[in-house]
């Protein structure tokens, strides 16, 4: 986790250079058709084409759908914020998926989880900056981003048991790809520099090794002990939207992510406790 998460932000950080010239839809489309080489790599490397197996389409299928939204909404959002702010914004995602527990999955929340949610929001709001002139309306975008990517890691988690690494890559990537196509009829497309092409290129291979790694750490371990390397996504993201865009998060940055990264901690916490004692949560 702690490595895909660095190969995540990087990715991030190219896509965010690449949008200021090229459409959403086509940087999804073009970078698609950059990760199917290394998909098939992988496939040989695990046994062939059976590798690609379907057996969960309808899990296959709405994972495909929480990643095409997430990846609209993530990209929108790095063409107005830093990199850190996008990122840490989008770490609201498994305080939504508490939020939402109730409603989805049929799970008691208890108040604990509940104020650290409520915690984590204010987290947001504090990086918005309400009453100031620099309220940043942009984070609607990475906040969209969270929900979709939150849904995303609980379709993973509950279909790693059938589905092989490859195979949720492979149809996920196809998705996305037939998506990012899509837009053409509806959006002007520009044509690709060829400086660009080798930056797409290796966006493809980031986002492959990312995926596969991050499925892999569902794969093998818990998920309530992996998702908070997630977090380390922060650092990689200071660095890297320093060391390429000039950028520094702010005051009001660092310590609405640091509310945001405890509320998610501690949201996780809770939940491998009770899990672990398998009981209703007061």
């Amino acid at each position: 986790m702690l490595s895909g998460a660095a190969v995540l932000t990087l990715n991030d950080a190219l896509i965010k250079g690449l949008a200021e010239t090229y459409p959403t839809g086509e940087l999804l489309f073009i970078r698609g058709v950059f990760v199917w080489p290394w998909i098939l790599v992988f496939a040989l490397r695990s046994g062939g084409l059976i590798s690609l197996r379907i057996n969960n389409f309808r899990g296959q299928a709405l994972r495909g759908v929480c990643v095409i939204a997430s990846a609209f909404f993530f990209i929108n959002g790095l063409r107005h914020l830093t990199l850190a702010d996008a990122i840490a914004v989008a770490f609201t995602g498994p305080l939504f998926i508490t939020a939402m527990a109730p409603l989805v999955l049929g799970e008691r929340v208890g108040w604990r989880r509940w104020a650290a949610v409520l915690v984590g929001f204010a987290g947001v709001i504090f990086m918005l900056r309400p009453g100031s002139d620099v309220l940043q309306w942009a984070i609607v975008f990475p906040l969209g981003a969270a929900v979709c990517g939150g849904m995303r890691d609980l379709i993973t988690r509950r279909i790693a048991g059938t589905e092989t690494t490859v195979a949720v890559l492979a149809v996920t990537t196809t998705v996305v790809v037939l998506a990012g196509l899509s837009t053409a009829l509806f959006t002007e497309w520009v044509r690709p520099r060829p400086a660009d092409i080798g930056v797409f290129a290796f966006n493809g291979a980031l986002i492959a090794v990312a995926h596969t790694l991050m499925i892999e750490a569902f794969r093998r371990g818990e998920a309530t002990l992996v998702a908070p390397f997630k977090y380390s996504s922060l650092l990689w993201a200071t660095l890297i939207g320093y060391l390429m865009f000039d950028e520094l998060p702010d005051l009001w940055t660092i310590v609405g992510a640091m509310i945001i990264v405890l509320a998610g901690l501690y949201v996780f916490r809770r939940e491998a406790q009770h899990r672990a004692g398998n009981r209703p949560e007061k």
